[in-house]
Order: structure tokens, then C-alpha cells, then sequence
């Protein structure tokens, strides 16, 4: 078995296997470490769905313009080819993405390691020269001359020692927790007839003291399946997702709530006379953790001045949407049709680091700005920069602010990313 490679990726979720996949295709050797056993991260673990707006509109037409290109769109296409998505290309079969995503990564030669638990990084003079794994076997130790954090949770970069930040600055909360889950026998025609009837009762019922969840209403998704919807609505407030204890007890408290809405709904609303919960998610989902102190700190302002950062390496607008850290009332900021903002190269840069990057919602980034590129199809466009970034880096034998950006951003437009109005040439 080998112990070293060119790089280690640590997460692989949608941001990691693109990192990963990316990197390999370059051809260099890539470990990608992952604790469950399949890839997809907040879609297959976190039962995260559908994806969210990666278009925006052409003022003064319907015509779409993609703004997450890349992998991201290679692995919508296989999706498609395996009858793993609606025709509408948000909602997408978890399972068949499990399958996917095995597929390409070993295509690409990743070399991959489920089931393992990244515990242990040993640092010197600004590098990780070697990480250490919880596996079936015990601790395994990996070396590899970069690394990519792609974790969610900043995790590799927390036991490295790279500085980051939690939460809002006021009291370093972050948003809430939430247990995605799913529910069948549901008659989906009464359903779509009698769905707006939901949440002004359910109002009501919170104010009678029937309901304890505080979030502002019922948030339910189509499903693939027949007679199944998605539900992405429990709330859990106040809690650590760093602290694991904090995390239990949010597990805990999630799961009374998925019971208390799925009686709700089977007294209260037609269709639902027949629902039963089918399945919860593994982990409860965390909208925003750690996020590591970087080179540069992406902003609310760049996002609503649509900052073109001469570094910038994804795109995207999907709306700064902050679910209360306290309770009740989620805040939106929308972007008009037509407009974009970019995320720099820096911000993927920790702090004090010559051989790491960061990938995912854990980049340098504030609570707010966080808030609208956590999403997976951004994320999943930042893994696959950061994957083509050390590849750079490795082929020129520097620290990854070294790099030639410029060449990063013409191979990232190549693959269909919106770059040209950034690149200096």
C-alpha cells in the first residue's frame, strides 16, 4: 500500500471529489480520505437537496447562463445518463450520485480510502508533512507533498493549526443545525392541492404551544421517488457544530422534531393520512462551521459589488441566505438577473500555509458572504480549482501562492468557467 502521494485530499464531499478528480486528470498521484463510505458529502450523507440556483437568467430572457461549470456539470451529465435527475436539473437521485461519483474518481486514478477518520497532522515550518487516520486497521499515516481541506468543518486545517474563525463575530454563532429527512405513503396529488394550507397552520400551532421547532415554516422538496417527499425543515439553534457534544445533542433534539412534524402533517393535512418517515440523514447538516483565516477574507460587499478579483476562480449568485442562529426568520439577499459575483484564489489560501488549500464552505470567508457560496455547486467549482491549482503547484515544485494564477484561470475557462472578464493578460 503506499503512504505517499502527491496529494491528499481530506473530505469527499462535492468540493473534495472535484478537487481530487481534477488533480489526478493532471497526473499526479491523489489520496482522497473520506469517512463515510461513498462520495457526495451533503447529498449523500446529509441528505442535502436539490441544488440550489447555479444559473443566472439573461436579463430580458428566460435563456439560462450556467455560472457552475467544470466537473460539476460532467457529473450532471452522468446523472442524466443513468437516469439520476429531473429534466429541471435540481433534483437528483443520491444513490445513483454515489455510483457516479466512484466511478469518475477511479477513472481519474484517485486513489481512494473510505471509512477513515482524519485525526492527526503533523506540521513543520508552515507545511503538513504528514497526516495521520482512524481506519478499520487502526492509525495509518499518509505523507504527501500538498494537502486540500475539503472537509466542511475545517478539520485538517484545525489540527494543523491554521487560525480560523466561528460563526457571526457578535457571539459566534453559527446557523443552525438541521436533520434533512424523508417521508412516504404521502399522496402527492392532495399534497400539491392542499399545500399551502401547511404553514399557516403550522404558525398556528407554534403559537398554540403545539410545535416546539422553531424555524419560520415547513420546508418540503419534491422526490424522485413516488409517494416520497423531502423535507429540509427542522431547525436546532444555538449549538456548536464543532463540539461534539453539542453535536449529539442536536442529533437528538433534531430527531424529535422530524417525528413532531410528520404527526402534525398525518392529523392535520390530506395527503398525509398514510406518511410514515422513511429515512433521516446520517448526520445532522451543518450550514456553516469553522472557516480559516486566509489571504483574503471574502466579504458581503464584494458579493453585492460583484468584485471581479484578478485571482478569482468560481462564480456564482445564489442568495445571501441567513437562517436565524437564535430562532425564527431566515434573511434574504437576492441578485438580479444577470449579475454574478467571484470568489479569489486567496481565500483558498490559509493563513501561514506553503502546502495546503481549503475547498468548501470552510474557505476565508464572513458569516455573511459564507452564507451564499456554501452551496455544493459552488463549492464543487472551488474543489475543482483548488485540484488544478496543486497540480500547478506540483508540476512547478512551489508553495500554492505561488502559482502561475493566470494559467489556472485559462485552464478554468477552458472547462466552461466564467473567468474572462478576470484573467490579466
Amino acid at each position: 500500500m503506499k503512504t505517499n502521494y502527491d496529494l491528499i485530499v481530506a473530505g469527499g464531499g462535492w468540493s473534495g471529489t472535484c478537487a481530487a478528480i481534477a488533480a489526478a486528470r493532471q497526473g499526479i498521484r491523489v489520496l482522497l480520505i473520506e469517512r463515510w463510505n461513498c462520495l457526495g458529502g451533503a447529498a449523500a450523507g446529509n441528505l442535502v437537496s436539490p441544488f440550489m440556483n447555479y444559473w443566472t437568467t439573461v436579463p430580458g430572457s428566460q435563456e439560462k447562463k450556467m455560472l457552475c461549470n467544470g466537473i460539476f456539470q460532467e457529473i450532471l451529465a452522468r446523472l442524466r445518463e443513468e437516469d439520476g435527475m429531473f429534466e429541471d436539473d435540481n433534483y437528483f437521485d443520491e444513490e445513483v450520485l454515489k455510483l457516479v461519483l466512484n466511478r469518475m474518481v477511479t477513472e481519474a486514478g484517485v486513489q481512494l480510502l473510505y471509512n477513515s477518520v482524519i485525526c492527526g497532522a503533523d506540521t513543520e515550518d508552515g507545511h503538513i508533512r504528514s497526516i495521520t487516520c482512524a481506519t478499520k486497521s487502526g492509525p495509518l499515516s499518509f505523507t504527501a507533498d500538498y494537502f486540500i481541506d475539503a472537509t466542511g468543518d475545517a478539520e485538517l486545517s484545525m489540527l494543523a493549526g491554521v487560525p480560523f474563525r466561528l460563526g457571526r463575530p457578535a457571539d459566534n454563532l453559527c446557523q443552525p443545525m438541521t436533520l434533512c429527512f424523508r417521508m412516504s405513503g404521502v399522496d402527492k396529488e392532495q399534497f400539491r392541492a392542499h399545500k399551502r394550507e401547511i404553514n399557516p397552520l403550522y404558525k398556528q400551532f407554534q403559537k398554540e404551544g403545539k410545535i416546539k421547532n422553531v424555524r419560520e415554516d415547513v420546508l418540503i422538496f419534491e422526490n424522485m421517488n413516488d409517494g416520497v417527499l423531502h423535507f429540509n425543515t427542522t431547525r436546532v439553534v444555538r449549538r456548536d457544530p464543532t463540539d461534539p457534544f453539542d453535536v449529539t445533542a442536536a442529533e437528538i433534539e433534531a430527531r424529535e422534531q422530524v417525528f413532531e412534524i410528520q404527526k402534525f402533517l398525518k392529523e392535520n393535512i390530506p395527503g398525509f393520512e398514510h406518511c410514515r418517515v422513511l429515512s433521516t440523514a446520517l448526520q445532522i447538516g451543518a450550514r456553516e462551521s469553522r472557516m480559516i483565516e486566509g489571504e483574503y477574507t471574502l466579504n458581503e460587499q464584494d458579493m453585492k459589488a460583484l468584485t471581479r478579483f484578478p485571482d478569482a476562480i468560481a462564480t456564482g449568485n445564489y442568495d445571501i441566505d441567513i437562517h436565524n442562529p437564535e430562532g425564527s426568520g431566515t434573511s434574504h439577499y437576492y441578485f438580479k438577473p444577470g449579475e454574478w459575483y467571484t470568489i479569489p484564489y486567496r481565500c483558498l489560501i490559509p493563513k501561514g500555509f506553503a502546502n495546503l488549500l481549503v475547498a468548501g464552505r470552510c474557505i476565508s470567508a464572513t458569516h455573511e458572504a459564507q452564507a451564499s457560496c456554501r452551496i455544493m455547486p459552488i463549492v464543487a467549482t472551488m474543489g475543482e480549482a483548488a485540484g488544478t491549482a496543486i497540480s500547478l503547484a506540483s508540476e512547478a515544485n512551489v508553495d500554492v501562492r505561488d502559482i502561475d494564477i493566470p494559467r489556472l484561470q485559462q485552464i478554468l475557462i477552458d472547462h466552461g468557467f466564467l473567468l474572462d472578464d478576470c484573467i490579466e493578460r
